[in-house]
Order: structure tokens, then C-alpha cells, then sequence
């Protein structure tokens, strides 16, 4: 089965929104959560690659090109994901 590149999204989290809350937090677990949390979101035969490449199998390309992925991010509770994660 062949994989199309659809897009490639910015999912990871600056250092200036960390700067933001003045506290410290481990960035990977946090972008981890994000990527997990898009991954659950995306429609079946989807993929979010950790690098940000969104993949679609051959019988999701349609789907995946229409898909809301700027209101996906959107709609992920950063605060919430950052204070699970806190050091």
C-alpha cells in the first residue's frame, strides 16, 4: 500500500510558549501528547509521522486533503497537556 504526503504540520510547541508560563516542562512528552491527540483525531487510514508529514493511504487522500488540520490544532487544550507535564 502506498502512502501520499498531504501536508506537513508545525504540531511542535516553541520555546516562547514555554517562556510564556515561566516554568519548566519536558517538550518531548508534551509533543508527544500533541501528536498522539492528532493521530486519534485524523480520519481512518491517516497518519501524523513524528517529523509533522501527514500520510494518507490511497483511499484516504481525499479525505485527508479536506481535512480542518488548522482547526484541529486549534482545538488541543495546551494548558491542559502542559500541566501534566511539568517538571
Amino acid at each position: 500500500m502506498t502512502h501520499t504526503e498531504i501536508t506537513i504540520l508545525n504540531y511542535t510547541v516553541n520555546a516562547d510558549v514555554y517562556a510564556r508560563y515561566g516554568a519548566d516542562f519536558d517538550a518531548e512528552a508534551v509533543n508527544d501528547e500533541i501528536l498522539r491527540i492528532l493521530n486519534d483525531a485524523a480520519p481512518a487510514g491517516v497518519t501524523i509521522e513524528r517529523n509533522g508529514k501527514v500520510l494518507a493511504e490511497d483511499a484516504a487522500i481525499a479525505t485527508a486533503r479536506s481535512f480542518d488540520w488548522a482547526g484541529t490544532l486549534k482545538r488541543i487544550d495546551l494548558d491542559t497537556i502542559l500541566a501534566k507535564h511539568g517538571r
